[in-house]
């Protein structure tokens, strides 16, 4: 995992790392980074430093003075630079530049800010997050410069990876300064956390991580055997299907045992499908009358599983307060229960839109729920009650199609039933979703593609061990090891 540190935690920890070195020597080490940096975009441009023309756009602060270092660094190394000091309403700029780097304003800034015009094709190199960027949420106040690259320091921000942050930032590479980011509160994932999920035992057999999946109605059978497929494809050695209201004759036939469970009233064949299962999910294509609220609000108040709850299931709850209430019927309260809303979804339980701030939405419906939160989005984001929280930007827009939340609630129950906590099941479920996205159709992928996508990116994952998150987030490192001819 990566730590992601929110404005107030990187000034704490900028504070901090104040009291054993000086300023001078962090902004040293911040501009000698974003050099690098610099100096390799210049040479994969324009084969080179010596010759190429920078212009640096400087602020007052910090973010500036990281600018300027940086600026002396490369025409040290034959650039020809240009610093400009940045203002408001700023005059066009970049007229004959190869590279432009945004040092006008970092994290701190507060207010509306108007980026220049840029006149030519410079590269855009952002300082710490682009200027005009928020940097909890990603918002943009005015007008802000699409950077190719963004380097921050101590540990991505939460801007650069949610909202309009994440379009602007281009490839966010995180230098290492010597600010200690060890107390932040969220962290994003990367491919070497599927470590955390356990490996089977030599003596391993098929119950010891059985998934009970209650779901779908008449007339809704996809949703139930979508999510179904994925659980077993994600390693649930045995998935027991229940399907309320479905007769006999038209229960879905494939690896997962289906049961035809009542139309009304089934939460107590529910409960005694789940008996000796270790995981539950419950909801995709129940539906939402009235008999079918009541029975998923049994099932929770009274399965000692974990449980996923999806779709309908969240409609069943009512408001984020009245699933609290619920919870704290079970023997362990709603720690061991994951919600999987997506935002209209998340709007009925917190009562108003969960807005940019994706990662304090989810903080907020963890907290009023007491239950962990999984909110779905371009950015997933899964938070504890307690706050703890982390981030997901493996997903892509092709997984915008009908079906695909009905695969991800599987995942995470067959996590559950492998002994994750929820937190922990929830988010590697859909950094899983969306790596095996990635492996099929960039047009036209539909929800039955991504089980056996997701068996396979597992598969190859595992064979390879830890490795590496994709970009756009990398340690500075790791990024320059990698670069050819980088000495």
């Amino acid at each position: 995992m990566i730590p992601v540190l929110s404005v107030e935690e990187m000034r704490a920890a900028d504070a901090k790392a104040l009291e054993r070195t000086s300023h001078a020597a962090l902004v040293a080490r911040a501009g000698r980074a974003l050099g690098l940096v610099a100096a390799e975009l210049l040479r994969e441009r324009r084969g080179r430093v010596a010759g190429a023309r920078v212009t640096v756009l400087a602020g007052p602060g910090s973010n500036g003075a990281d600018g300027t270092v940086a600026g002396r660094f490369l025409a040290d190394r034959g650039a020809a630079v240009e610093v400009l000091a940045a203002r408001p309403g700023p005059p066009a700029v970049g007229t004959g530049a190869d590279l432009l780097i945004d040092a006008a304003y970092g994290t701190g800034f507060r207010g509306s800010y108007e980026a220049p015009e840029l006149l030519g094709d410079p590269w855009v190199l952002a300082c710490d997050i682009p200027s005009g960027v928020d940097g909890d949420t990603g918002a943009v106040s005015g007008r802000a410069l699409a950077a190719r690259a963004t380097v921050t320091f101590a540990a991505p921000k939460p801007g650069l990876l949610q909202g309009q942050g994440a379009e602007l930032a281009g490839t966010v590479l995180v230098a290492d300064i010597g600010v200690d980011p060890s107390r932040a509160r969220a962290q994003l994932l990367e491919d070497a956390d599927l470590a955390w999920l356990p490996g089977r035992p030599r003596e391993a057999h098929k119950w010891q991580r059985a998934v009970a999946v209650v779901a779908g109605s008449p007339g809704m059978r996809g949703a139930a055997v979508l999510c179904a497929r994925a659980a077993a494809r994600a390693g649930a050695g045995m998935v027991r299907l229940g399907l309320p209201g479905v007769a006999e004759p038209s229960l879905p036939i494939g690896e997962a045992v289906a049961f035809s469970l009542p139309a009304t009233d089934w939460a107590p064949a529910a409960l005694t499908l789940a008996e000796r299962c270790r995981a539950l999910v419950l909801g995709p294509g129940l539906g939402r009358q009235e008999p079918t609220a009541t029975a998923v609000r049994r099932v929770v108040a009274e399965c000692p599983l974990p449980v996923v709850l999806d779709a309908d299931a969240l409609f069943a709850l009512g408001t984020a307060s009245e699933a609290r209430a619920l919870v704290n019927r079970r023997p362990r309260g709603g720690t061991d229960v994951l919600l999987t809303p997506h935002d209209g979804e998340a709007s009925r339980l917190l009562g108003s839109a969960p807005g940019p701030d994706r990662l304090a939405a989810a903080r907020r419906l963890a907290e009023a729920s007491g239950c962990t939160c999984l909110l779905k989005g371009s950015t997933t984001v899964v938070a504890e009650p307690e706050g703890r929280a982390w981030l997901v930007t493996a997903g892509s827009p092709v997984l915008a199609t009908a079906g695909t939340g009905d695969v991800l609630a599987g995942v995470a129950g067959a996590f559950l039933a492998a002994g994750l906590p929820a937190s922990q099941a929830g988010a590697l479920a859909a950094h899983a979703h969306g790596r095996a996205a990635a492996l099929g159709w960039s047009h036209g992928l539909v929800a039955g593609d991504l089980p056996e996508l997701l068996a396979r990116w597992l598969s190859t994952a595992e064979r390879a061990g830890p490795a590496p998150g994709p970009l756009p987030v990398a340690p500075l490192r790791t990024w320059l090891a990698t670069r050819r001819g980088w000495r």
